[in-house]
């Protein structure tokens, strides 16, 4: 049984996970979802207010290689240990959780399309975009409420690192995506991926 994989990436509270969900929703246990960000590295051995500071927006932020690990065993058909980061503390939490292998494979984040061996996995990949001044709205709104950021420190972020990564990084890899969405809500991307899905599922 081969396995699809969808990357589906965007700037930071694009409508990514929005998209994603709404495949999730369809489609259940059809679909296994891997979040990039869960791959944040591990900093036990910085303190608090020093990890609050790192660039978090940058490649280099991330265990993709982890991560292009886990996708390789899936394929296989084995299941993985999937690390969890918690957003509170800047840092993975000592919690796992279990990932089983499914015929549709979807990895969402914004820098999935930056690695291109993890790239290369891909068999679609959509990029979901939004204005800027939305973005840093509902960036601001997520990470007072689930995140216990405050205001000052969001926009601090946003100027030092979210805004330039995303300039550097981010909108580049556009030019590698298959769709481009203008939402995580746009009816028509979802119609035509949903059909492609099922056809997927109807081959196996």
């Amino acid at each position: 049984m081969e396995t699809i994989i969808i990357g589906i990436a965007g700037g930071s509270c694009s409508g990514k996970s929005t998209f994603t969900k709404r495949l999730k929703d369809a489609f259940q246990d059809k679909i296994t979802v891997i979040n990039h960000d869960n791959y944040y590295k591990c900093h036990d051995d910085i303190p608090f207010e020093e990890r609050k500071k790192i660039n978090y927006d940058h490649p280099d932020a991330l265990e993709t290689d982890l991560l292009i690990q886990h996708v390789k065993e899936l394929k296989k058909g084995n299941p993985i240990e999937c690390p969890i980061y918690d957003f509170t503390q800047h840092n993975r939490s000592k919690e796992t959780y279990i990932i089983y292998p499914s015929r549709i494979m979807i990895i969402e984040g914004i820098l999935v399309f930056e690695n291109k061996e993890l790239l290369d996995l891909m068999d679609i990949k959509v990029f979901v975009e939004a204005d800027a001044d939305d973005r840093i709205m509902r960036r601001a709104l997520r990470d007072v409420r689930e995140r216990g950021r405050d205001l000052e420190g969001i926009f601090e972020q946003y100027v030092a690192t979210v805004k330039p990564m995303h300039d550097m990084y981010v909108e580049p890899s556009k030019k590698y995506a298959d769709f481009i969405l203008n939402s995580g809500m746009n009816q028509v991307a979802f119609d035509v991926i949903s059909a492609r899905i099922k056809e997927l599922l109807n081959e196996n």
